[in-house]
């Protein structure tokens, strides 16, 4: 029987229990014979089924354009679906078939993000991928919003003279215009990187804007090659080698501001990807207008005011380390105290300073510049990085002889500095002595003063859930408008932990203590963990908890403040109706199958309980445990899997627990039985851990968990 027709008759369709479809009939003719047969409504007969195959009905009406930028015409058309509605975590798509895992997998590759089916007729799908896929779709759109003036409103100017170029060294091909646009709009969208990448059906343009990429276009292969190509000539790089990566830089004027472009282009299978980093001239800010907390700010400023020593500012990638090393130094550049930097490269261009630039091909390192710099009588250093032994050994000693040397480095917290250090072969002796604090630093984004709501009760599941980690309770409410592209957020803010190296943790760093205790004695001594600095964020309205997770993690037990008396922390099924989304019951007679299940569950993140057989399972239930899924075996003593499926589907306190069966049965009228019983899913023994794990994501994704 085919699956379709089973979910038909479970939903009451009228007609479903005189009709007969084999299960390999063709997925668009099954839905042909049930829909004749029931003579209903296209949207009553969608939502029928789409309650007891636990998806939404879509509104096929109502799907933003911006989500059709994540799926390319062949595969929605390969898989029959159409992409809805997206943000930064999830990709609502049309389907006829929401059990197709094929599915669910490769859009999920394709679009970068977690994919939840909504059910649709699979002539409502075709209709929506006729109107709105054509083989040139995304080129013709980018001339058809393509403007003359707009267009011709980037000047390319030299970057040794930056007076604008003449006219005619300005060519006016659409290629041009194309490349100018995209500039253009990089830049306005406030962008801080523009993503240039070929793919396997064509490229796309892509936009990093407040530390999310955003999908702005796609093109055809041909396009981008030559967009890559006017790309390289504007930086001066050789366009005739197309197999070794190359950098270059140049600037531009957009509406008579000027900005510098770092362009990286690196080979590919079969086209090369370009990057450009775009650096606003007047983005060096001070610290009073970092945004930083003031009780960060004013440790930082500690730190600065000393005289000698390392300042190591950590982060991965684009978490605002650079920025905020500038911030320092406009402070510290009065006058009357000699500052350079050795950058790779200079970022922003600042008065009162000496700047190097480090050319390798010349000779210019990190360490030779160190070297020459410590001649020339400076105060404070500023080093780009240490990435190197050589640099390391050279800013200690500068460090250790009078100069105050600010550096970033790569490490997960502040504190890890240490380590670090200790790896690029530095003594634990000579960290202890050259260390004088550590500034750990990511860029939070902050909500849209436009569209923001206040998160009134209740709460939504998702933010109950965080609101139960976090202990705090959400202030507002991300919602999306035009300003701020419809992701609710708009700009991005600094949150920190600045350490400062107190003696006693200077005994413990020669002692060879571990990172925890010197995290330990730091919060003692004043820092507040990062964490906390980014829940005072939430608190006071400025971000979400769903965007603290993202930034920095799940809640931990350290740095995580007691429960506010006005919150309260509740299970989420108590506040919102609805379970949470980790609790999973294994029933099974077989230990060592309780046992696999189990670890290839919590290995994911899962929370699981056992019990060996459907009696301890009617115990637990009538507890009031709650469970977001039960897996039981189909055969065990006193009674199996199907009793237990009988049972649960009798009771309206468990009918809605999702369930899967596993047996080592190969009947299909098995599987026939079971699922017409309830079940929402049939996997064989022996499992194979993978399969097993995606086969519970999907069932917990459909059940909205």
């Amino acid at each position: 029987m085919h699956w379709l027709l089973m979910a038909a008759r479970r939903a009451g369709i009228p007609g479903a229990d005189l009709l007969s479809i084999l299960p390999n009939t063709p997925l668009k003719q099954a839905w042909i014979q049930v829909e004749a047969a029931s003579k209903l409504e296209t949207g009553e007969l969608v939502e029928r089924l789409a309650t007891v195959l636990r998806v939404h009905p879509a509104l096929v009406d109502r799907a933003e354009n911006k989500a059709l930028k994540l799926v390319p015409e062949k595969l929605a058309r390969r898989f029959s679906v159409f992409p809805m509605r997206e943000d930064d975590r999830n990709l609502v798509v049309a389907t006829a078939d929401p059990n197709n895992l094929d599915a669910e997998q490769a859009l999920s590759f394709a679009s970068g993000r977690n994919v939840v089916f909504a059910l649709a007729t699979p002539s409502q799908i075709e209709d929506r991928i006729a109107g709105a896929y054509s083989p040139d779709l995304a080129v013709e759109s980018l001339l058809l919003r393509m403007d003359a003036q707009l267009a011709d409103a980037v000047e390319i100017v030299d970057d040794s003279a930056p007076e604008q170029l003449q006219a005619a060294e300005l060519e006016s091909t659409p290629v041009v215009r194309i490349t100018n646009l995209v500039l253009r709009e990089g830049i306005t969208q406030g962008a801080s990187d523009i993503h240039i990448e070929p793919g396997m059906e064509g490229g796309v343009v892509r936009f990093r804007i407040d530390g999310v990429m955003r999908q702005h276009m796609h093109l055809p292969m041909q396009a981008l090659n030559r967009i890559v190509s006017r790309i390289k000539v504007l930086t001066k790089l050789d366009i005739a080698d197309r197999l070794r990566p190359q950098d270059g830089r140049t600037r531009v004027v957009v509406e008579g501001k000027a900005y510098d472009l770092r362009i990286s282009t690196i080979p590919t299978r079969d086209a090369e990807k370009a990057v450009i980093r775009i650096l606003r001239t007047d983005g060096a800010k001070t610290l009073a207008a970092s945004g930083l907390p003031a009780t960060e700010l004013a440790r930082l400023r500690q730190l600065l005011g000393m005289r000698d020593g390392i300042v190591a500012v950590t982060g991965p990638t684009g978490s605002g380390k650079t920025t905020t090393l500038y911030a320092a130094i406009r402070e510290l550049a009065t006058g009357d105290v000699n500052v350079m930097t050795v950058e790779d490269p200079v970022e922003y261009q600042l008065a009162g300073i000496t700047q190097m630039q480090i050319d390798t091909k010349r000779n210019v390192t990190f360490a030779s510049a160190l070297r020459a710099i410590l001649r020339q009588d400076p105060d404070v250093i500023f080093v780009g990085e240490i990435r190197d032994d050589e640099t390391a050994t050279i800013a200690v000693q500068a460090a250790m002889t009078g100069h105050l040397v600010l550096a970033t480095l790569h490490t997960n917290d502040s504190l890890a500095v240490v380590p670090r250090l200790v790896d690029l072969g530095l003594d634990r002796a000579t960290i202890a002595a050259a260390l004088r604090g550590a500034v750990a630093q990511r860029l939070i984004r902050r909500l849209c003063a436009e569209c923001a709501v206040a998160a009134e009760e209740p709460l939504t599941p998702e933010e109950q859930r965080l609101a139960n980690a976090y202990r705090v309770r959400p202030k507002l409410r991300a919602v999306g408008c035009a300003k701020c592209g419809m992701t609710g957020f708009r700009g991005r803010v600094a949150v920190a932990e600045v350490a400062v190296i107190t003696p006693a943790m200077v005994e413990q760093i020669a002692g060879e203590a571990t990172v925890a205790q010197l995290r330990k004695s730091a919060i003692a001594a004043g820092m507040r963990p990062m964490l906390e600095v980014a829940l005072d964020r939430v608190r006071d309205g400025t971000t979400t908890l769903a965007e603290v997770e993202r930034v920095i993690g799940e809640a931990t037990a350290e740095g995580t403040p007691e429960t506010p008396m006005s919150v309260p922390i509740v299970p989420a099924s108590e506040a919102s109706g609805e379970r949470g989304p980790t609790r999973i019951l294994v029933v099974d007679d077989d230990p060592v199958a309780r046992r696999l299940a189990s670890a290839v569950l919590e290995l994911s993140g899962y929370t699981v309980e056992t019990a060996a057989d459907v009696a301890e399972t009617e115990q637990r239930l009538s507890r009031g445990e709650p469970y977001d899924l039960i897996i039981t075996d189909l055969e065990m003593p006193g009674g199996g899997g199907q009793v237990l499926l009988a049972k649960l589907r009798s009771k309206v306190s468990t009918a809605g627990i999702p369930v899967i069966v596993l047996t080592g049965a190969a009947a299909d009228e098995t599987e026939t039985v079971l699922i017409e019983a309830g079940a929402d899913d049939y996997i064989r023994k022996p499992l194979d851990p993978p399969r097993f794990l995606a086969r519970v994501k999907a069932t917990l994704r459909r059940a909205g968990l």
